[in-house]
Formats: structure tokens, sequence, C-alpha cells
């Protein structure tokens, strides 16, 4: 379990990268909730997530303090990486939203991304947290992580794409390497 206490959160954060997708998520949010439950299901994540935020305020602490806990319970759960393909990708429609997500479980956390998302809030939520939850995501899980939107006119739509690809290309770069099941996927022997 990972926890974040600070003065404007408490999370409690449990992650199993090989389940079945199952997600319990109550962040004080209800579109994060829907985004973290979607993140989960595609990406076969068992995730649970408690957050009490300054919601008072708005969802940018609540945001982006999760997405450390869910960087550092990813980077913990990835362990030294033995045997994982490192790569995975993928373009994914969402109805008229197109998203190309590419993800290298490098060890060097970047998130690189070109998002036009049209109105700058889905029901209360600003949609300017999508980017901070994949940079501080990316950077505390050790990923580089690109999103491109190729298409999309509805906000909801276009950060839904977002999730549903960085899950699914995770869940491609955490699958075993068959041919290389004891080996570090890098010149280096490391990551």
């Amino acid at each position: 379990m990972m926890e974040r206490i600070t003065s404007e959160t408490q999370i409690q954060l449990t992650l199993n990268l090989h389940g079945s997708g199952s997600a319990e998520i109550d962040t004080g949010c209800g579109f994060l909730n829907h985004m973290l439950t979607l993140f989960a299901r595609h990406g076969s994540f068992d995730l649970s997530v408690q957050c009490k935020g300054d919601t008072d305020v708005d969802y940018h602490h609540t945001t982006e303090d999760i997405a450390i806990c869910l960087g550092q319970a990813f980077r913990e759960a990835m362990g030294d990486k033995r045997g994982i393909t490192r790569y995975g990708s993928i373009l994914l429609p969402m109805d008229e939203a197109l998203m190309l997500c590419a993800v290298d479980i490098s060890g060097r956390g970047g998130f690189y991304g070109e998002l036009a998302i049209p109105t700058e809030k889905v029901g209360e939520f600003d949609t300017e947290l999508c980017e901070e939850f994949f940079i501080a995501f990316a950077r505390e899980a050790g990923l580089t992580l690109h999103l491109r939107q190729i298409a999309g006119r509805n906000s909801h739509h276009i950060i839904e794409a977002c999730f549903k690809a960085a899950a699914r290309s995770l869940k491609t770069a955490l699958s075993p390497d068959e041919a290389n099941p004891d080996a570090i996927p890098s010149t280096k022997g490391v990551l």
C-alpha cells in the first residue's frame, strides 16, 4: 500500500499490476473516479484509491498527489523490470477522439504530450489537470510517456482516450517477453 499524507491530501492506494481490472476509487472528484476506474479496467490493474483532499479549493492537489502515489506504486510493483516487454503503444479511438500513446518503461520519467482539449472544464474538473496527472505519474513511475491527440472535439472523450490509451500501452509494456523471460530489456542491464 502506498500512502501520502500532506496538508492538502491524505491518500491510500493499492495496486496489482497483473489483476482483473477491478477498481475501488473514491477521490472526491467524480470525473477523476471515472478516469481511474477505466484506467484500471483497460490496463487489467487492480486499483484501490481513497483520497481526502482540499477539494474546496479545487481538484489540483488531489489529482497531482494521486498521480504521484500511483506512479510510486507502479515503480515499486515493477521491481527490476526483468522479463517485461518494456515498450507499448496504441492508436485508440474514443468516438470522434483519436489518441496515439507510446510508453517506454525506461526508468527515466518524462511526459511528452500534445493535447488540444477545447474546454477548460469537464463538470468541475479542470481539463488542464489531465496533463498534470500524466506529468506526475510518468515522473514517479520512471516512464517515458507520449500522448498525441490525432483528433477530437469533445473534452470528455479526449481525456478518456488519454487514460484508456495509457492503460492499454502500459499493459503491453508490462507483459512478459516470452523470448527473454529472465532478461532486463536493456543493453545496460538495468532500467
